[in-house]
C-alpha cells in the first residue's frame, strides 16, 4: 500500500469492484445456459478464477506487510494461478465461441490448431514451474538448493520465466485477436448476427487485455533490469507510489474487460448459447454493476480509514436495503409499463355487442393493437403480419406497420415449407427481398401453421430480446385468431340472417300464391264441378284450372330450398357430389371430366357426415358458380369442367373451368359472397378454400382437408 489515502482506498475498490462483478458473470453464464457444455465449464470457471484473482488482489492490496509469511505465501499462490491459466481461458473461450470445434474442419481450426498446441505446452510448461516455485517456497530444504537455481535460469539477463510467460500470455491475445477477426460458421439460430454484434466488445476486450499484458511485461522487464542494482523489497519502499499508481492503473483497465465482457455476454448472450438475448438479463446486469460499485466503495472506504467493522457492516447492510427498496420500485415501473404497452391486447373489442346489432356485423379491429405491439412493444422498423393456411381467407390482406408502407412480398409457400416444426423460433430473411423484414416468427396453432410474423430492424439497431420474440409469437398468434374468429362469427350471423330473410320471403312468396292463385283455381274447379248444367262444358274448364293449380304448387316445391344432405350420408362424398353435378349440372356445360384417385374415394368415406356435407355444399357452389358465370357476358362461349379429386396430405378437390374467370364475370360487383361462407364453413371444419383465376382463361377452386383434420373430427 502506498501512503496516499485516496489511492490505496481506489486501488481496493477497483479490486473489490472486478472481483464482484467477475463473481456474477461467472454464475450468471453458467446458471443461464441452455446447454451446459464445456466451452460453457471453461467459460464461467474463467470468470470466476478472475473473481478469486481479484479477491486475492485485494487481501493483498488492504493488509500490504502486516500479513504473515504464511499468509502472503498463500494468497500470492491463490493469486498467481489465475495469472497463468486465465490467459489460456480466454484463448480456448474465444475459439470454441468463434467456431473453432463447430462442425467439419474449418479455416479457423486449420489456421490455428498448431497454434493451440504451443500454447499448451507453454501453459503445461508454466504450471509446472509454478508448482515448482511453491514447492521450493513452503519446503526450505538445503538439498532443494539445485532446484532453486534453476529459476534463476536467465536470457541477456531476464530470467526465462519472465519471458516464457510474456510470451505466453501475448500469444494467447494475439490468437484470439485472430479468431475474432476472422471466425468460423455458427450453428445457432441468429449466431451469426449476434457474433457481429458482440464482436466489437469481445475485440475491445481483447485489444484492452493485450494492453494490460504489454504493461505488465514492461514492468517486469523494469523490475528485471533495477534488480541488479536493489532488492526487489528496496524497489517497492522506494516506488512504491509508482508501483501503487500501476497497480491501480491495471486494475481499470481490467475492469474495463469486465464491463465489455459482460455487455457482451447480456445484451447477445455470447457464451450461454441462448437464441435471443433476454431484456431482463440486461437490467439485472445494470443493477448488478451499480450493486458492485456501491458495495465496493462503502467496504474500501470503511477498511481505508480504519472504521470499525460494526460501522462498516452496518453501512453495507443498509446499502442492500436501499438496493432492494430500489428495484422493488422498478420493478413496480416496469410493470405499470409494459401493462400501459398491452393495454390495447387486453381491451374488449365488444364482439358480442357488435353481433347482436341490428345493422350488418362490424369487423373488429385489429390494427390498432398490432399498431401498439410494433411501435411500444418491439420498437421495429417495419413489420407485417400474415396468414397463412385455412385461416387466410378469414383474416384478409397482411397488416402492415407503418400503416403507409407499401410492401410486395413474394409468395410466401417457399417460406412456409420451411417451418417444420415449431421448435424453429425464426429465420433470417433478405431485407432486399421482403420489403426490410429480416426475420420472420412463424404463428402456431393447434392446427398448424396459421401466419407469420415479419420483422425489420429495430429503431435502435439492437437485436431482439427473447422476450420481445416471445410477445410478438403470442400477440401474432392472438391477434390472428381474434381476426379469424370475429369474421368467423360475422360470416356466420350474415349466413344465418339471409337465412332467415329467405325463409321469411319464401314463407310469404308460398303464403302469396297458395292465397293468390292457387285457392281460387282450386274454388273456380269446386264451382265448375259443381254446377249441374252444361256439363261437357264445365269439365274441361275444371280440368284446366286443376291443372294450373297443380303445376303452380309444382313450381312452388321447386323454387323451395333443398336438402341434399341425406344423400351425402348414403352415398358418401364424392358419389353424391357426382349424382348432383350429372344429374342437376351437367347441363350447363359442354363437357366434363371427372379424374378420382380410387385410393381418395375410399379415403374420403372417413370423413365424418358433418364435414363431408360441408365440403359437398362448398364444391356444389363452386360448380355452381362455373356454371352460372363461365360463359360470360354474351353467352356462347364454349365450357369445360375438370373435378379432380386427390389425396395428398388429405383431400383435395380441384374445380376447374375455362370459363371468362371472376373478374370478366364480375367486374364491377363485390363478387364471391357465397364461396366466403363456405370458406367460412370450411375454417370451421379444418379445411380451406383456394381461389385462383386468369380473366379469360380459366378459373381454379381448390378444396382441401387435412388428414389431421379428418382424424380430429372424428
Amino acid at each position: 500500500m502506498s501512503t496516499n489515502l485516496y489511492l490505496n482506498w481506489a486501488i481496493v475498490a477497483v479490486s473489490l469492484f472486478n472481483a464482484l462483478l467477475l463473481t456474477w458473470l461467472g454464475l450468471t453464464v453458467l446458471l443461464n445456459s441452455d446447454r451446459r457444455a464445456w466451452g460453457i465449464w471453461i467459460a464461467s470457471a474463467g470468470l470466476l478464477l478472475g473473481a478469486l484473482f481479484f479477491v486475492s488482489h485485494s487481501a493483498i492490496a488492504g493488509l500490504g506487510f502486516t500479513l504473515t509469511w504464511r499468509s502472503t505465501i498463500f494468497w500470492w499462490t491463490v493469486g498467481m494461478m489465475p495469472v497463468i491459466l486465465l490467459p489460456y481461458a480466454w484463448y480456448v473461450v474465444i475459439l470454441w465461441y468463434a467456431g473453432f470445434w463447430a462442425g467439419p474442419p474449418a479455416r479457423l481450426r486449420q489456421r490455428q490448431q498448431w497454434w493451440l498446441a504451443a500454447v499448451t505446452l507453454l501453459l503445461m510448461g508454466g504450471l509446472v514451474s509454478f508448482g515448482l516455485g511453491v514447492l521450493l517456497l513452503i519446503v526450505p530444504a538445503p538439498e532443494l538448493t539445485s532446484l532453486r537455481l534453476t529459476v534463476r535460469w536467465s536470457l541477456a539477463g531476464i530470467p526465462l520465466l519472465a519471458v516464457g510467460y510474456s510470451l505466453y500470455v501475448l500469444l494467447c491475445i494475439g490468437l484470439s485477436l485472430d479468431a475474432l477477426r476472422q471466425p468460423g460458421p455458427s450453428d445457432r439460430v441468429m449466431g451469426t448476427v449476434a457474433r457481429q454484434r458482440a464482436r466489437p466488445y469481445l475485440m475491445a476486450a481483447s485489444v484492452m487485455l493485450m494492453l494490460v499484458s504489454l504493461l505488465v511485461t514492461g514492468a517486469m522487464l523494469w523490475v528485471v533490469q533495477d534488480a541488479h542494482r536493489r532488492t526487489f523489497l528496496e524497489i517497492y519502499f522506494v516506488s512504491r507510489e509508482l508501483v501503487a499508481r500501476f497497480d491501480l492503473l491495471v486494475s481499470t483497465l481490467i475492469g474495463v474487460v469486465i464491463l465489455l465482457v459482460g455487455q457482451a455476454v447480456v445484451s447477445y448472450e455470447v457464451f450461454t448459447g441462448k437464441t435471443l438475448p433476454r431484456r431482463g438479463l440486461a437490467r439485472h446486469w445494470v443493477r448488478a454493476i451499480a450493486l458492485s460499485a456501491g458495495t465496493a466503495v462503502l467496504i474500501s472506504a470503511a477498511y481505508t480509514i480504519q472504521l470499525r467493522p460494526l460501522y462498516g457492516q452496518v453501512l453495507v447492510a443498509m446499502l442492500i436495503a436501499v438496493f432492494y427498496a430500489l428495484v422493488s420500485w422498478r420493478s413496480y415501473v416496469e410493470r405499470e409499463l409494459y401493462m400501459e404497452q398491452l393495454r390495447p391486447f387486453v381491451s374488449s373489442q365488444r364482439l358480442l355487442d357488435q353481433l347482436l346489432t341490428p345493422t350488418a356485423p362490424q369487423e373488429v379491429d385489429i390494427d390498432l393493437p398490432f399498431r401498439a405491439l410494433c411501435r411500444g412493444v418491439l420498437d421495429a422498423k417495419m413489420a407485417c403480419l400474415t396468414a397463412v393456411g385455412p385461416l387466410a381467407p378469414l383474416v384478409g390482406p397482411p397488416l402492415m406497420y407503418p400503416s403507409a408502407a407499401v410492401v410486395n412480398l413474394p409468395p410466401l409457400a417457399t417460406l412456409v415449407g420451411q417451418f417444420t416444426t415449431p421448435q424453429t423460433l425464426m429465420l433470417p430473411l433478405d431485407p432486399a427481398q421482403y420489403g426490410g423484414a429480416i426475420w420472420a416468427i412463424p404463428l402456431w396453432s393447434e392446427r398448424g401453421l396459421i401466419g407469420l410474423f415479419l420483422l425489420g430492424e429495430k429503431n435502435g439497431g439492437g437485436l431482439y430480446s427473447q422476450e420481445e420474440i416471445d410477445i410478438a409469437r403470442v400477440s401474432g398468434e392472438r391477434l390472428i385468431d381474434t381476426q379469424a374468429s370475429a369474421e368467423m362469427a360475422r360470416r356466420l350471423m350474415l349466413l344465418q340472417r339471409e337465412r332467415l330473410a329467405q325463409s321469411q320471403v319464401i314463407d310469404q312468396q308460398t303464403r302469396r300464391v297458395l292465397h293468390d292463385d292457387i285457392l281460387p283455381n282450386l274454388q273456380a274447379a269446386m264451382i265448375a264441378l259443381s254446377n249441374p248444367g252444361n256439363e261437357n262444358g264445365r269439365i274441361p274448364d275444371a280440368l284446366a284450372l286443376l291443372s294450373d293449380a297443380h303445376k303452380q304448387i309444382s313450381d312452388l316445391l321447386h323454387n323451395m330450398p333443398t336438402t341434399t344432405a341425406p344423400d351425402v350420408a348414403r352415398l358418401g362424398l364424392v358419389r353424391a357430389l357426382r349424382r348432383a353435378v350429372d344429374n342437376d349440372l351437367a347441363a350447363a356445360f359442354d363437357e366434363v371430366a371427372w379424374e378420382i384417385e380410387p385410393a381418395a374415394a375410399e379415403k374420403a368415406e372417413s370423413i365424418p357426415t358433418l364435414t363431408a356435407e360441408v365440403i359437398f355444399y362448398a364444391a356444389r357452389e363452386a360448380i355452381r358458380n362455373a356454371a352460372r358465370h363461365g360463359r360470360g357476358v354474351e353467352g356462347s362461349r364454349p365450357l369445360h369442367l375438370t373435378i379432380a379429386i386427390s389425396w395428398p396430405a388429405g383431400l383435395q378437390i380441384a374445380i376447374v373451368d375455362n370459363g371468362v374467370g371472376i373478374q370478366a364475370a364480375f367486374p364491377t360487383t363485390n363478387n364471391g359472397h357465397g364461396l366466403a361462407l363456405h370458406s367460412t364453413m370450411m375454417a370451421v371444419v379444418g379445411g380451406a378454400i383456394v381461389v385462383e383465376s386468369i380473366p379469360g382463361e380459366r378459373t381454379e377452386v381448390v378444396l382441401t382437408l387435412p388428414s389431421g383434420a379428418v382424424i380430429g373430427s372424428q
